[in-house]
């Protein structure tokens, strides 16, 4: 399945997001974003969609334009904030401050050496962590960027990209099913 396919099993109610696809997964759509950026940012949006063709659908699509240790750092961005996002959202929201004071004790060794440019990673990591709605984790990705001078609008462009991708996959996976 290629995403032509994912778009065809969008039904008409869901045109918004067929439009919406095509513009956010290209550097006009995706304002401050590379191609390289834009690529990362969806492969990791996909895996963290949980549905498998879109999954392949994305990486198929995009990967050509990235290395293989930049593929692996979009994928890594997925596996370690699927993670993250559960355990900093547990010590978030039990509201025992206790807990943010313990140690995490989680192997995090991805963060030091990604495999793509920090920045980047850090892109993939707000887009899967607003997918996995984890506010503290947002919070930090986005302070991180900020500090490094990333505008608001390539962020927003980052989320936009895991918003949609996200519907897509939310709308489309029970139709596959179906078929």
């Amino acid at each position: 399945m290629n995403i032509n396919d994912i778009k065809s099993l969008l039904p008409d109610y869901a045109k918004d997001l067929r439009l919406n696809l095509d513009s956010v997964l290209s550097e006009s759509g995706a304002p401050g974003l590379t191609a390289k950026q834009i690529a990362i940012i969806a492969i990791a949006s996909a895996d963290a969609s949980r549905f498998e063709p879109l999954q392949r659908a994305i990486t198929a699509q995009f990967s050509g334009q990235l290395s293989e240790a930049e593929l692996a750092a979009a994928h890594a961005a997925a596996a370690i904030m699927a993670m993250n996002n559960i355990y900093y959202r547990f010590t978030h929201l039990v509201g025992d401050g206790e807990y943010q004071n313990l140690r995490a004790g989680l192997r995090m060794n991805v963060l030091a050496n990604p495999g793509c440019a920090k920045i980047d990673f850090e892109l993939a990591s707000i887009a899967v962590s607003a997918i996995n709605g984890c506010g503290m984790c947002m919070e930090s990705h986005e302070r991180t960027l900020r500090k490094h001078e990333v505008a608001a609008q390539t962020i927003q462009s980052a989320v936009r990209i895991a918003a949609v991708l996200h519907a897509v996959a939310v709308t489309a996976e029970p139709l596959a099913r179906a078929a």
